[in-house]
């Protein structure tokens, strides 16, 4: 008899990228078998005609502990979600997590350690266009050290919110992260919209520090009438046996922080961004377009609002995502109710629903690898993203045919349709839109040993 069983289900297994009907026991919050034979529990979830497999991993959010955006991500079946990323993540991860472990969460948290933003402020180097000196680089290697052996899944690099960080500071930095086995998160230093070098400047961290990189959000960064030259790129770097992978959204219009440099009257300029391109989705002015009042107002009086930018070529979405090495991810971060972008809510819902189900751009067994052992096997996950005796039993239970994202812009966190069951751990956490555990999600550390490294 096993604590639950899941029955009738089409089972997709992302190792095999296999489908078939099948049932599976959990026990201990691990899964216990998975088999077409009969099987009985002590309660019962009955997943007839719909898909069953590993709850999704969102590679690239920013949840960091806010349980409004983990109970938005959970609506749409990311069971694990990695935040920490563009460079801005906790400074003490022992605390981050030793806080999950004790108190829990809505889903597992994995954490990159943030470079650009948290740890070059948290050493004096304040100023985004100059780089660390010699004795803020040594406290910042002591600082990304000491949060690897703490669990951090890797080193976050937000370059564009830090343009001025020195090539030095980058691969210093990047090797402590090779050195632990771990993966370095670019959000490139695009210069314009139309920058590729800097998508050559974050693949040279490989070729330079040994570093697995992980390119974010793709579409975001090269979107723009470059998605052709940019996975030309990467797939030459891989060809020379650098390990790149990289995530994407399902939106081309992305988000950010009005204060950031990148929204500075110079930058603004030289990518070509007209005010009335930009949509404050947060603080006094949600929803509204931007003239030059409101653009300096919340430069100078409220920078940590957030604004959408209206960009990108929507075919450079499915151009991206299709490739074997792309991974879904939401940028998902904290807003209040009805303020944000609709990525916080609706992204793998939107996954789904386009690239399965309505352009068949990927069968459903692919679109599920990547959304969940992909992502897994990247970060060194090795209980997480699979279907097989073992595993975490972190599961979603969906409705291929009815999943459907309901987020829009100006009402971003409508949830989404089709997600029926979501386990966490072993325990049925959302049942048919309702939620029953809010502390089920346990932190997520990476603790692979340390390499001889020598590069």
């Amino acid at each position: 008899m096993f604590d639950i069983v899941i029955i009738n289900g089409i089972v997709v297994d992302p190792e095999q990228l296999t489908r078939r009907q099948g049932n599976i026991g959990i026990e201990a919050g691990k899964i216990t078998a998975v088999t077409q034979q009969e099987i009985h529990g002590r309660e019962v979830i009955d997943a007839n005609g719909r898909i069953v497999c590993p709850g999704f991993i969102d590679i690239h959010g920013h949840v960091d502990w806010r349980a409004y955006c983990g109970e938005l991500s959970l609506r749409q079946g990311i069971t694990t979600t990695v935040g920490g990323n563009c460079g801005l993540s906790p400074l003490d991860i022992e605390a981050f997590f030793a806080a999950q472990e004790q108190e829990g969460f809505i889903i597992n948290q994995a954490e990159m350690f943030g470079h650009s933003m948290s740890l070059r402020e948290a050493v004096g180097a304040c100023d985004p266009l100059q780089p660390a000196t010699a004795e803020q680089l040594a406290r910042m290697e002591y600082q990304v050290e000491k949060a690897l052996n703490e669990g951090a899944c890797g080193l976050s690099l937000g370059l564009a919110y830090a343009p001025g960080s020195s090539n030095d500071e980058i691969y210093r930095l990047s090797r402590l992260a090779a050195r632990y086995g771990r993966v370095v998160s670019v959000d490139t230093r695009m210069r314009t919209s139309i920058d590729m070098y800097s998508l050559v400047e974050a693949i040279d961290i490989a070729r330079q520090t040994g570093a697995r990189v992980q390119i974010s959000h793709l579409v975001y960064q090269y979107g723009t009438g470059m998605m052709d030259e940019a996975l030309a790129v990467i797939d030459k770097a891989r060809a020379d046996g650098l390990d790149i992978r990289f995530d994407s959204g399902m939106y081309t219009q992305w988000a950010s922080h009005i204060g950031a440099v990148l929204f500075s009257e110079e930058s603004m300029v030289a990518n070509g961004w007209k005010l009335e391109d930009i949509l404050a989705v947060t603080g006094k002015y949600n929803g509204r377009r931007l003239d030059m009042d409101m653009y300096r107002d919340l430069r100078a009086n409220d920078p940590q609002a957030s604004v959408v930018v209206f960009t990108g070529i929507e075919e450079e979405i499915y151009m991206a995502l299709s490739h074997p090495y792309a991974m879904p991810s939401t940028d998902t971060g904290e807003y209040a109710p009805g303020e944000g972008h609709p990525q916080i809510a609706g992204s793998f819902p939107r996954y789904f629903r386009q690239m399965v189900g309505e352009r068949y751009e990927l069968t459903i067994m692919e679109a599920i690898r990547k959304a969940t052992l992909l992502p897994a096997e990247t970060l060194g996950f090795h209980t997480k993203g699979r279907l097989r005796a073992g595993m975490d039993a972190d599961l979603v239970v969906f409705d291929i045919k009815g999943i459907m994202d309901k987020a829009d812009f100006g009402l971003p966190d409508a949830v989404p349709e089709g997600i029926d069951y979501v386990l966490i751990g072993g325990k049925l956490v959302l049942n048919k839109g309702q939620l029953l555990h809010t502390r089920a999600g346990q932190a997520v550390r990476c603790t692979a040993p340390v390499y001889d490294y020598t590069i």
